[in-house]
């Protein structure tokens, strides 16, 4: 664990002490060494079940793939700020850059916790980061209204949780995940029980989001710089889904009656975030609600408790991070060329840079979960599992599939095909860096369908 987190704390050092003009290159270089670094996290025992560095960080296979993908996309997001943050003053630019690398601290804390207080504590304290990125490198008038949505949703939802958490100290005597997989069967049969259920997943139900508390997400997005939105999608909204699968393991017997009513939620809330995608003018927006209803079908994967909803769930948060980190770079291609979000103004822009337009394509495929990509592993291991729960819900996951194809379809034509407007005729060709970026993203999500165990937690 030392071995990650140490380079990454001496990255502050590098950022305030390189020289103005190796500034990028150098933050670059050292952050794919920690990347790569990394992927030493996906070598261990596996009968061991968790790995430690001492009691209070620790990896396990359910921690170990979304801390190699926080780890992974600090490089792409440093790549993907380069062209409109280098243009500002250089004490700028390195604030900004202290800012993705405090992030990354923050969440290599968070996922390789094994005290439940400390996650708590890394869980709210990547709020101030990300609140500071949109609410100052936004690009549009409305970031302070979507930095004030993030912040009160996600505080409001997350301090019943820390009153639960407390409370739960009192009772079992400790706070750690080692410890609490293997609690002694707790008699929760009183409404004051029921109320301690709600407070222990409402918080991470916000952050996925859930819908119904979704509106903060779409705002956020829109507002972000390109490198909030990608870590924004990509791994705060599994922070989410990682606390909930963490800590529903001693919410039983009182998940089977206390989960429908979140259950109903997150399915109906597939079908509608979709359809919304298709009434989008906004491409950032269109993305945003995408995750919306992927992370529907995530936190009713978790609610379910199944050995293959789980392996379902950590798949597709993996592959759905690549994925709309890809989208929000390719939608981020976009708006620096034309410098609008709207996705009528950008048509045609296929015939002016077709690779570009390749992208574009894969992308939307991985997004509706085209074989062989993992979103369709996940998405499969899911649906069949929500099926064997119930088979109504065949219905309403069917249904939300065919949207789903529908929108990115949609998206793909929206932009990329069609006569070209006028006004594109004089656009920046695509540079050597951006389809780098976007290599970095695709690649790895095809390479994970050929070992796919290394994604799908201790479930199998």
């Amino acid at each position: 664990m030392l071995k990650i987190l140490v380079p990454t704390i001496m990255l502050f050092l590098v950022t305030w002490s390189s020289p103005k003009k190796w500034l990028w290159s150098i933050t670059t270089t050292h952050s794919l060494l920690i990347a790569l670094l990394s992927l030493l996290w996906f070598k261990w025992n596996m009968d061991m079940g968790w790995d430690f560095s001492n009691h209070y960080l620790a990896v396990d296979p359910l921690s170990a793939p979304l801390l190699i993908l926080t780890c992974w996309l600090l490089p792409l997001m440093i790549l993907a700020s380069q062209n409109h943050i280098s243009t500002e003053p250089i004490i700028r630019q390195r604030i900004y850059i202290t800012l993705l690398i405090s992030l990354q601290t923050f969440l290599i804390m968070a996922f390789s916790a094994t005290e439940l207080i400390m996650f708590y504590i890394m869980f709210e304290a990547t709020l101030i980061p990300t609140l500071i990125i949109i609410t100052r490198w936004g690009n549009q008038t409305e970031r302070l209204n979507a930095g004030t949505y993030f912040l009160f949703y996600t505080l409001i939802g997350s301090l019943p949780l820390l009153i639960a958490l407390l409370l739960m100290q009192n009772d079992l005597g400790s706070l750690s995940m080692i410890i609490i997989q293997y609690p002694q069967p707790l008699n929760l049969s009183s409404w004051a029980d029921k109320f301690w259920w709600t407070a222990c997943l409402i918080a991470f139900l916000v952050k996925m989001p859930l819908y119904g508390v979704h509106l903060w997400l779409p705002k956020a997005h829109v507002e972000a710089p390109i490198a909030g939105s990608m870590i924004l999608a990509a791994v705060l909204l599994k922070l989410g889904g990682y606390g909930m699968m963490r800590i529903i393991v001693m919410l039983n017997p009182l998940t089977k009656e206390m989960a429908y009513p979140f259950l109903i939620l997150a399915i109906w809330g597939v079908i509608m975030t979709s359809s919304i995608c298709l009434r989008q003018t906004d491409l950032k927006s269109l993305i945003a609600y995408s995750s919306v209803s992927h992370m529907g079908l995530v936190a009713g994967a978790i609610m379910i408790q199944t050995p293959w909803s789980f392996a379902g769930a950590i798949t597709l948060m993996i592959a759905h991070g690549l994925v709309s980190s890809t989208l929000f770079c390719l939608a981020n291609t976009n708006y620096e060329r034309t410098h609008s979000r709207t996705l009528l103004l950008a048509r045609g822009i296929q015939v002016m840079l077709p690779l570009m337009a390749t992208w574009w394509f894969l992308a939307n495929l991985a997004n509706l979960a085209l074989p062989p990509t993992p979103n369709l592993m996940g998405e499969l291991l899911i649906i069949s599992s929500l099926f064997n729960w119930s088979n109504w819900t065949i219905l309403l996951t069917g249904l939300g599939v065919l949207i789903t194809a529908s929108y990115s379809l949609y998206m793909f034509l929206m932009t990329q095909r069609g006569p070209a407007s006028q006004h594109l005729l004089s656009l920046n060709p695509s540079y050597t860096r951006e389809h780098l970026l976007l290599n970095l993203h695709l690649i790895p999500m095809l390479l994970l369908i050929l070992k796919p165990e290394l994604i799908w937690g201790w479930t199998f």
